[in-house]
């Protein structure tokens, strides 16, 4: 029986949560589950930005440590998500003429127009900004569309529409650093909604085209899928906590007794009315909404993703964000929901676990084969920084949907 365990790493602005998955294969089969969480309090982050790597990596150590007492397993390398405003995306696209006097396709071509197309990227994502993804959207052989494998085909010009993925340097190296003080190592780096996505959508789902909305403590994240990739990402300053803040303001209530309110319903320590707290939740919302709606019409996609929305985050559960977002987009709406051994461990399923438990099952075994989520997807190489493996600069196989 072969066994292979993987952790998660998700530090957020409001929580550091921890996820270690387990898989394990035998003549009977392959069994993934999860074998321990964790969590702690963060602090020392401001809308995803480090600004005390002390705190941070206190309540890192905190998390893997009852993640490690829960799972009964030691933990020494961890796949990490990296999120914030300072996330982008960029689409360009490269061309490269074949080099072969066949004018048969070779890995060397598909290379080359790779590299044609990250040296059209704008200076604004170069000017201290790391590219952590790098993901072909499409092919096309003299003009026209490839679907499929473009080696071995044969042409005379290649082009490839390419997504580039980049976060802030500094807040990239602050971050594997606050990490790495904890006594771990960092071998991955993914951006947050993929993880997140990895762990909620079904390849039905990517292939129809679908946005995934991850609503955090002070920002939201999208990320679009069609055609099973990802074809746009963006952050948004805007948060759980921001709903928190007008509740208190509003009902003129503590910040305590207005998170309570928004999350557990709890009215015993106020007067105020249902009505007024539903108003001004659903007023928050949609504001949240309307900047996933504004982003979805700039690339031309509002009403026209038959998968429609899936919510996630701490987020996801606040008022009735199922049927505004439904509503406001005027797409089929539901909150995203983790497929996993529901023997252990429940709080995972938490839409705010999403992110921790895709890492883990990114962080598993190319082995691990029931999609082809992330064929395309390739990381850059972390040589510049310290303990970080090149594993991720290679293209990642075909993963768990």
């Amino acid at each position: 029986m072969s066994r292979i365990i993987s952790t998660g790493l998700d530090v957020g602005t409001a929580t550091v949560r921890a996820v270690v998955s387990e898989y394990t294969r035998s003549e009977r089969g392959a069994i993934r589950r999860i074998i321990g969480t964790g969590s702690s309090e963060s602090t020392g982050l401001r809308h995803g930005y480090i600004v005390d790597n002390t705190n941070v990596t206190r309540n890192v150590r905190r998390a893997l440590h009852e993640a490690q007492k829960s799972s009964k397993t030691p933990i020494q390398r961890v796949s990490l998500s990296i999120g914030g405003t300072g996330l982008e995306s960029f689409v360009t696209t490269g061309v490269s003429m074949i080099s072969r006097a066949d004018q048969e396709i070779t890995e060397l071509d598909v290379m080359r127009a790779n590299k044609a197309s990250e040296e059209a990227l704008p200076d604004s994502a170069k000017l201290n900004r790391r590219t952590i993804h790098m993901i072909p959207l499409s092919y096309k052989l003299d003009g026209k569309e490839v679907l499929g494998r473009v080696i071995g085909m044969k042409g005379l010009k290649l082009e490839v529409k390419t997504m580039f993925i980049t976060t802030l340097e500094q807040h990239l190296a602050d971050l594997i650093d606050s990490v790495e003080s904890a006594n771990v190592e960092v071998y991955q780096v993914v951006a947050s909604p993929i993880a997140s996505a990895v762990a909620v959508l079904s390849k039905t789902q990517r292939i129809a085209g679908c946005v995934l909305v991850d609503i955090g403590a002070e920002t939201t994240s999208l990320i679009v899928y069609e055609n099973d990739v990802p074809i746009s990402l963006k952050i948004f300053p805007r948060g759980a906590h921001d709903i928190t803040k007008d509740l208190a303001l509003g009902l003129r209530i503590s910040l305590e007794d207005a998170e309570k309110a928004k999350l557990y319903g709890d009215f015993s320590t106020f007067t105020s009315s249902k009505k007024k707290f539903e108003e001004i939740v659903s007023a928050r919302m949609k504001d949240i909404l309307d900047l996933v709606e504004t982003h979805l019409k700039k690339i031309g996609k509002n009403g026209l993703l038959p998968a429609g929305i899936v919510l996630t985050g701490g987020g996801a559960l606040t008022g009735n964000a199922q049927e505004l977002a439904k509503n406001e987009l005027s797409l089929p709406s539901r909150i995203g929901e983790i497929e996993i051994n529901r023997t252990a461990h429940g709080q995972v399923y938490d839409p705010s676990w999403t992110v921790a438990y895709g890492l883990s099952l990114l962080g598993l075994s190319p082995d691990v084969n029931a999609g082809t989520m992330l064929a395309n997807l390739s990381g850059v190489n972390f040589k510049l920084f310290k303990n970080i493996s090149t594993a991720f600069g290679n293209l990642l196989k075909k993963l768990i949907p």
